[in-house]
């Protein structure tokens, strides 16, 4: 049994891992903690989140106190948190031996000078950041299983990564282009105009400057240009993407490509079927579609996944399964 504790649980991936790892019956939760001036601190979860109501957990204030008792009681700690807090719980945490499951983008870089630009600070801990692992689940498991700081993909790489990984062979010089539509919960629990019910649109956002963008060149070792879209449903991503491959690629090369998922239980593949958002909402799966034109080289996938489950809480749930090899 592995005590894990959860800070930033009353955001909306905070929240959707704690149910996650209370219906796991090799996982306790050590505590759930959000920020000492949060205006959550000493509510129920379920006061926020009424359908968790058969989870009597409250979340507390993260004291020093707190951040203590974390340390002599729990295994790990995963941390939905802020990129800038995230980057000094995460090395504080990660030096007092508990294994760390960080959900923000303070860790996902090994490049220290990709953070100023993308994240707007200086990283603080390279010793740290040079233990980190990618939790892309399906990708990096001996990594995952080898390491006690894991950065968790974004959601938006993760639907990338998951079409685009295994065609890297097949790949020319010409920039992958990535269309990809988010429900409004990945902008986040707090109220802001664009995405409340009056205000929000299907819409083009962060184009050509989007952080997500060199994330997912740098795990696939490939330019891409991506193109991140606000759509108005409440969860999924749906990204579809277009990609010249070699000359002479024929279509058994791509379904051979994409048989690496075979024995991914998680991750389903069709040829000539593409997936729709509401096939993967609530759940932790990943489907692919594809289709490819042997005349022109050109290769259409489109990958569907839930944007707070295989996106962010399941896939954190997948790599704390991976690394205590549950």
């Amino acid at each position: 049994m592995k005590n894990i504790a959860i800070i930033g649980a009353s955001g909306y991936t905070g929240a959707q891992l704690t149910a996650l790892i209370h219906a796991e019956a090799e996982l306790t939760i050590q505590g759930l903690y959000v920020s000492e001036n949060s205006l959550d601190k000493g509510k129920p979860l379920a006061d926020l989140y009424p359908s968790y109501s058969h989870i009597e957990l409250t979340l507390s204030p993260l004291s020093d106190e707190a951040k203590a008792k974390i340390v002599a009681e729990a295994d790990a700690v995963v941390l939905a948190t802020e990129h800038s807090v995230s980057l000094h719980l995460a090395a504080w945490f990660y030096s007092q031996g508990l294994a760390v499951f960080d959900l923000s983008g303070a860790y996902r870089f090994s490049d220290v000078a990709q953070y100023p630009k993308w994240y707007g600070f200086e990283h603080e801990y390279p010793e740290v950041l040079a233990k980190a692992v990618y939790g892309l689940a399906e990708w990096n498991a001996k990594e995952i299983a080898a390491t006690k700081m894991i950065a968790v993909p974004g959601c938006y790489p993760t639907a990338s990564l998951t079409a685009l990984k295994p065609l890297a062979s097949l790949l020319t010089s010409a920039y992958p282009v990535i269309n990809a539509v988010s429900g409004v919960t990945g902008a986040g629990r707090k109220a802001q105009l664009h995405t409340s019910f009056c205000e929000v649109s299907l819409t083009p956002y962060g184009v050509l400057g989007h952080r997500h963008q060199p994330e997912i060149a740098t795990q696939l070792g490939q330019e891409v240009i991506f193109t991140p879209h606000l759509g108005n449903f409440k969860r999924g991503i749906l990204a579809t993407i277009t990609v010249q491959l070699k000359p002479g690629t024929t279509t058994a090369d791509v379904a051979d490509a994409y048989s690496v998922y075979d024995q991914a239980p998680l991750v389903t593949v069709k040829h000539n079927q593409f997936p729709k958002v509401d096939d993967v909402v609530l759940t932790p799966n990943c489907h692919l579609g594809w289709k490819f034109d042997e005349n022109s080289g050109y290769l259409v996938v489109a990958s569907a996944i839930d944007n707070l489950m295989k996106g962010a809480a399941s896939q954190a749930l997948q790599c704390i399964k991976i690394h205590f090899n549950l």
